[in-house]
């Protein structure tokens, strides 16, 4: 299952294949149960994570104790708080397995040293946070310029592995409404 790692590398930067085994030194698997968390908030945030199977979410409570879903990560996909990992302080937000799922965790410190040690990696790094950096820009983006019921098919239409794999509840706290609101719309015909 890490090969899943080198696939996703090689397709950033080149990785000798002589280095493979050592690169993979750097990072633990853990796996999680659904529900079951990989981080908590006032945690400090010690690793980023690169799902190999399954599906995590990111979310925040607010003060009313309602649960906003922020981010989703598949296979192949990253997930960490940003900010509290960097610099290595408590974190404003949970990370939980929505299903059943393995990740390759890396630490800051040995995130630092795989960097120092394969310069590729500064490079890989930055081509995956652009990625992600500028998928949260659209996202921001649709938020403003989409209708709710625009939203939920555009995000059917990109991402429609999510609509199988995610409970209709997460979903709906991603797009910012009710569940009620999103089976709503699921029973519309679409024009």
């Amino acid at each position: 299952m890490p090969e899943r790692l080198i696939n996703h590398l090689t397709r950033f930067v080149k990785v000798p294949d002589e280095d493979r085994a050592t690169i993979l030194r750097y990072f633990r698997t853990v796996t999680l149960n659904k529900k079951e968390n990989l981080l908590e908030e006032g945690q400090v945030c010690q690793a980023n994570y690169f799902v190999l199977k399954g599906c995590l979410r990111m979310f925040f409570v607010n003060e009313k104790g309602v649960e906003h879903t922020t981010q989703f990560a598949i296979e192949n996909w990253w997930m960490t708080d940003n900010m509290a990992f960097q610099q290595q302080r408590p974190s404003d937000f949970y990370i939980q397995a929505v299903e059943k799922t393995e990740v390759l965790a890396i630490n800051f410190e040995s995130q630092e040293q795989l960097c120092a040690r394969f310069p590729q990696f500064e490079r890989y790094f930055r081509l995956v946070y652009q990625k992600a950096y500028a998928a949260a820009q659209l996202r921001i983006k649709y938020l403003y310029d989409f209708s709710r019921e625009e939203l939920y098919h555009h995000f059917n239409d990109r991402y429609p592995d999510f609509i199988q794999r995610v409970p209709q509840y997460l979903l709906a706290s991603f797009l910012g409404f009710t569940p009620e609101y999103l089976s709503e719309i699921r029973k519309k015909k679409r024009s």
